[in-house]
């Protein structure tokens, strides 16, 4: 059996006494998780035993908002929540609803997406795309529009053995996404963090996986 060190112990503590803190919002949910059994570790780092979280988003209404006059721009706090990230160097990613004509891979339809969003951009800060990467999921048939589960099911599979995070503006994609496994938090809500607390995101990439293995539904 592998010793937990001290610096691991210090961790978990830490970690799930955060979490126990915000343990009375209604949207935030780490399904099957235990001390012995949470697993985050760093994505980048290709340690296979066991670090990292990866941070997924919608995009309309929890990243960026389209006014009335069809202009798009940041929704407030939400640059400073991705640069927060960035500098935590927590990968993030996209799960997000197009037409499946925009292409026939992510990437085409990725492509699209951002051409559509940024032509029609009015924000004085341009929307952090490098940030997102290849990690932009979105549908290539109708069936797959979320609701349904696959957009999930394809990040989620990406993620290989991170946490996933979800964060999106409606109850519904929130449970769909707590229901796969990830911990899902409903953004913008009165009385709330915009955003789930970086600090909180962080300590989950230092929680270590307690037996080495994979969280329940992976």
């Amino acid at each position: 059996m592998k010793k937990t060190s001290a610096k691991d112990n210090s961790a978990r503590r830490v970690t799930w006494r955060m979490l126990l803190a915000l343990g009375g919002m209604a949207a935030l949910a780490v399904p099957g998780a235990s001390p012995a059994a949470a697993a985050p570790r760093s994505a980048e780092d290709g340690d296979r035993t066991g670090r990292c979280v990866m941070v997924y988003f919608d995009l309309g209404e929890t990243l960026v908002h389209t006014a009335e006059d069809k202009s798009v721009s940041y929704l407030p706090g939400a640059a400073a929540y991705l640069r927060a990230l960035r500098a935590r160097h927590i990968p993030v990613g996209l799960i997000t609803n197009v037409p499946p004509s925009w292409g026939s891979t992510d990437a085409e339809r990725a492509a699209e997406l951002k051409k559509v969003i940024d032509e029609d951009w009015t924000g004085s800060t341009p929307f952090a795309w490098s940030d997102f990467g290849d990690r932009i999921f979105t549908p290539r048939t109708e069936a797959e529009r979320k609701p349904a589960p696959a957009l999930w099911k394809r990040a989620k599979k990406a993620a290989g053995h991170c946490r996933v995070v979800y964060e999106a503006e409606t109850t519904d994609e929130v449970q769909m996404g707590r229901s796969l496994g990830y911990v899902s938090y409903q953004v913008a809500r009165p009385g709330w963090p915009a955003y789930l607390p970086v600090r909180l995101i962080t300590a989950l990439s230092h929680l270590p996986y307690g037996n080495g293995t994979s969280p329940k539904g992976r």
